[in-house]
């Protein structure tokens, strides 16, 4: 590839007087207009609007040949007929026929041709890119790459500064000119390492004329729904050439990796998408990511020599910064190990084979070995113990300790000792390697020969023909040197009376280095197949806790690391079995398996901040309610017609916590049974049936409670399939209900007036229920005096009042332990659930002893669980721990902190267009415009998923969906309230 430098380098075109631009319009084109320049690296790009519509005047770069620009508009027209719907600048012919003008700006014979603007805006910044952008980049590269697949107008001369095989060649001649001879190096070094894993497929690549720049800032967006700039057109043919097909989707990629949070695995959703519309053959996806490193390089070095060759060209000086971003990330991972991921997520793992050990690492290691779980399904890591940093060697200890005289790491296992919480970057959880924690002295031997290098002081490394075995945690006996198979390398370390020895095997990459001992997830599979499973080295496979055979070839570690797949099938398994009515957060769910206090972790080890889940008032994990579940499930559980202590034990400490008239307890399962109970109740002691209730309001989903849900997030037809019993007021949201602001108390009075009005038509009210703080809207108040009024109307008329504190009650306001106190009333019923059980199906209704006493007309009243010993331990130890551990005040001060928080994004981004709520019951209410209040409902969802991406659970709320709903555990602290802050401003900040 030795290419003389004249014969690519191009230097910049100087610029050209608007005034000569307007002539040659009008003399050449026959169009008049005004004219603006839109900036280039190499050529000079003028958009023209006219009267009947807008162009881009390309005036090329004097070294450009009029026939490969002839072949540029020829591909567009290929393509315009070929994909039907893309946007593309098809070029407009001259005066004279010709789609290529000559021209003479100072002195230099030019030539431009005259294109169709293409509407759209290109993604010129880095802000985030969604996986469904990424992805359409992916797909358009890939749909050029066929469309072109047969086009043979181009007759490639001239080696091509762009084109990828000539990439080194580039570097090579570029690289000593840069300023900054580090960078440079760095440069050099990675493009020789990529050209060598690239070298023996170039002979096998196929070759066609490629667009060679469908990036981020060459294709055109409009706005998705959500928000979200969505590819559809592309521009800027000016790199059309023959290339390696395989070139396109790399370009394509490298470009994705300066944008805000992109790393390695990002591109990932751009080839699943490229290989759906062009197959990728076995050799493109090992190409790939050399050539992504190389495309990469190039940019670095011709972005810097094009700031030297003209230093006034700030299109080319912005570039440098996002140009170099590109490449750290593409260094970032060895190529190899990307290359297996690649190969892993089109489901082309390769499988290549250990060498067979000829010894046994530890000849005197017992059969005996014990493996240590460290899972997220451990069952010794519960109570938050695999936070502490010394986890992992306190259950190793206690396991020889207990007798075992070796202990065992899982290679390939998503560590939760590794899980870190309240990060935005998710941990290197997958281990890479073993340690064995050992009773006793024990000897290392040579499982084959090798040459043995030495790095630390207790460290080694056997290099075996394209294998090294890393050992760390050995006193060495042999000098550093060539070794025999078998021969004796040294003994296990001892450090503070505790031998370990860490093992792990690493498949030598080109740009060198050891190998780290654990991956981050999104890698984890490229990782292992470059790091595979060295337990067979110390553990025969009939040993009792030896890995399984694999009898098609593939490593065990390499099957273990599929768990995509293995999620995949889970969920499907779910879709089969578990009524899809019953749905799931997002549309691919991570596996969660462990939860402690206000975090949740999925089964790789990803730790998220769970800032939803209302039902775990307490927590997750929470150690005193487990064990005295566990204590009472031991000791006896049945229903409530026997007799025992705690039922009426937590019967009297729910009294207690309620005005004094408040005197009875029933005992059920859920906040929908609860309801249901209560609006019976209200029927049986009024010998009536109407209800009133509040419009967008969730109640529950048995027949009585989801009557009065009037929601219609949940139900789309819950107003118009509501029975003739039900009647509805006027939501009382004060943000954009029809009285906003002060206004809002004209709710109280109209809802009284209609109570009135139902009753003068023969319906008077059997009862007014209604959340005391407005829960489904998001978390926001009523009107002050608002119970009062509507209370008061019910009363008049003889209905009871039922306060639904099934979401707001227990301690979550901060302010107040009920919701109904906020509004200084008693109501006559209240239900209560979720946050009674902590997760554990339990809910209440508490009334007085007269309303109790009236269901008796109906019959008797029994709940086969509801109030059954567990179930009242569970109550009483709950309310235990709102009490001992103060859950109600830090509510109160950590939601306070949390909403300043939150109000102060809401002054920075306009889409925040109210905050809303108290405590711990928040919501961040997205609209498009503060004016109209237009909802941001597919914003919010996109915000959510980049949120999860950030290590965040919440979701939509209200009946427009456009509201975040926050109701974390009341465990909150002050850190975690800032990293949900913090992440929120991210996303609005850098986009969704």
């Amino acid at each position: 590839m030795g290419i003389p430098s004249a014969d690519w380098l191009v230097r910049p075109i100087g610029p050209v007087d608007e005034t000569e631009v307007s002539a040659v319009l009008a003399e050449r084109f026959g169009v008049t207009g005004t004219v603006h320049d839109l900036g280039s690296q190499q050529d000079r790009n003028y958009r023209v609007r006219t009267g009947t519509g807008d162009y881009v005047l390309k005036i090329a770069n004097p070294a450009s040949d009029p026939a490969a620009l002839r072949a540029q508009c020829a591909a567009v027209e290929r393509l315009s007929g070929a994909m039907s719907g893309l946007r593309l600048p098809r070029a407009h012919a001259g005066v004279d026929g010709e789609v290529v003008q000559r021209l003479s700006a100072g002195g230099v014979d030019l030539v431009c041709r005259l294109l169709d603007y293409v509407p759209g805006e290109p993604i010129m910044d880095s802000r985030y890119l969604a996986p469904p952008v990424v992805a359409r980049l992916g797909e358009l590269a890939g749909r050029v790459a066929a469309g072109l697949a047969d086009f043979a107008g181009v007759e490639q001369e001239r080696p091509l500064l762009w084109d990828l095989r000539n990439a080194l060649t580039v570097v090579e001649t570029l690289a000593p000119h840069l300023p900054d001879q580090e960078r440079a190096a760095r440069v050099l070094g990675a493009s020789r390492a990529a050209h060598t894993l690239l070298e023996p497929f170039v002979d096998r690549l196929p070759v066609q004329v490629i667009h060679g720049d469908v990036t981020d800032n060459n294709v055109v967006c409009e706005p998705a729904p959500d928000g979200r700039r969505m590819p559809v057109g592309v521009i800027d043919f000016g790199d059309l050439g023959l290339g390696w097909t395989v070139a396109e989707l790399a370009v394509t990629c490298a470009s994705v990796l300066h944008h805000h949070g992109a790393g390695p695995a990002s591109v990932l959703p751009a080839v699943h998408a490229f290989h759906t519309v062009r197959p990728l053959a076995n050799e493109e996806v090992d190409a790939l990511w050399p050539l992504v490193v190389l495309r990469t390089s190039v940019m670095v070095v011709s972005g810097q020599y094009d700031t030297l060759l003209d230093p006034g060209n700030s299109y080319a000086s912005v570039a440098l910064d996002r140009e170099w971003a590109m490449f750290e990330a593409a260094v970032s991972v060895p190529a190899e190990v990307m290359t297996a991921q690649l190969r892993h997520a089109l489901g082309r793992p390769s499988a290549q084979l250990l060498p067979v050990a000829e010894h046994t690492l530890l000849p005197g290691l017992p059969d005996d070995v014990a493996s240590l779980d460290l899972s997220v399904s451990s069952e010794e890591l519960h109570t938050g113990r695999w936070l502490a940093p010394d986890a992992e060697t306190a259950l190793a200890r206690a396991a020889l300790t207990a007798g075992h005289a070796a202990v065992r790491t899982r290679h390939g296992e998503f560590r939760l000792t590794r899980t870190t919480v309240d990060d935005s970057v998710p941990a290197a959880t997958c281990a890479l390697g073993v340690e064995l924690h050992l009773a006793g002295p024990a000897e290392i031997r040579a499982p084959w020969a090798g040459t043995v290098t030495r790095h630390g002081d207790i460290g080694m490394t056997l290099h075996t023909g394209g294998l090294d075995l890393l050992l760390d945690g050995v006193d060495a006996e042999v000098q550093p040197g060539p070794v025999v198979s078998g021969q004796q390398l040294g003994t296990v370390a001892a450090h503070e009376g505790v031998r370990v020895l860490g093992v792990q095997l690493f498949r030598p990459c080109a740009t060198g280095g050891r190998p780290p001992r654990f991956a981050p997830p999104e890698l984890a599979a490229g990782w292992l197949e470059v790091c595979p499973d060295p337990t067979r080295l110390f553990l025969v496979p009939d040993a009792p806790d030896a890995p399984s055979s694999a009898p098609d070839g593939v490593p065990f570690s390499a099957r273990d690391a599929q768990q995509a797949v293995t999620e995949a099938e889970l969920l499907e398994r779910r879709e089969h079995s578990f009524a899809t009515v019953q749905e799931h957060y997002f549309e691919t769910p991570p596996q969660i398996e462990r939860g402690w206090r206000h975090h949740l972790v999925d089964t790789r080890g990803r730790g998220y901040l769970d800032m939803l889940n209302n039902v775990t008032i307490l927590g997750h994990g929470h150690p005193g309610l487990g064990e005295a579940v566990h204590r009472q499930w031991q000791r006896l559980n049945t229903n409530s017609r026997f007799h025992y202590a705690s039922v009426v034990e937590l019967s009297e400490r729910l009294t207690g916590l309620l005005p004094a008239e408040l005197d009875t307890v029933f005992l059920v399962n859920s906040g929908s049974e609860a309801v249901d109970l209560a609006l019976r109740l209200a029927w049986a002691a009024t010998g009536r049936q109407d209800v009133v209730a509040v419009e967008e309001a969730y109640h529950g989903w048995t027949y009585a409670s989801d009557a009065v849900s009037t929601s219609i997030a949940d139900n789309p037809n819950a107003l118009a399939s509501r029975p003739p019993w039900v009647h509805t007021v006027a939501a009382p949201n004060s943000y954009r209900g029809r009285h906003r602001g002060p206004q809002s108390r004209r709710y109280a009075p109209e809802a009284a007036a209609r109570i009135r009005e139902l009753a003068i038509q023969g319906r008077p009210l059997a009862a007014f229920v209604c959340e005391p703080y407005y829960g489904n809207a998001g978390g926001m108040a009523l009107p002050d005096g608002y119970l009062r009024q509507v209370y008061e109307a019910t009363r008049d008329v003889g209905g009871l009042c039922v306060a639904d504190e099934v979401q707001v009650g227990y301690g979550r306001l901060g302010s107040h332990f009920w919701g109904f106190e906020q509004q200084g009333v008693v109501p006559d019923i209240v239900t209560v659930a979720k946050a009674m059980g902590n997760g554990h199906p339990l809910g209440a209704v508490i009334t007085r002893r007269e309303i109790a006493d009236a269901y008796r007309t109906q019959g008797y009243f029994f709940s086969s669980a509801g109030g059954s010993p567990v179930s009242s331990v569970v109550g009483l130890t709950v309310l235990d721990a709102l009490r001992d551990e103060d859950l109600q005040t830090n509510a109160r001060e950590i939601g306070a902190h949390l909403k300043d928080r939150l109000l102060e994004l809401a002054e920075r981004h306009a889409l925040i267009g109210a905050v809303h709520g108290s405590g711990l019951y928040l919501g961040v209410e997205f609209v498009r415009d503060r004016e109209s209040l237009e909802p941001a409902t597919e914003e919010t969802a996109a915000i959510c998923d980049r949120l999860r991406e950030l290590g965040v659970i919440v979701q939509p709320t209200s009946d427009r969906q456009c509201v975040l709903k926050i109701k974390p555990p009341l465990c909150l602290t002050r850190r975690s309230a800032d990293v949900f802050a913090d992440a929120l401003d991210d996303v609005l900040t850098h986009g969704w």
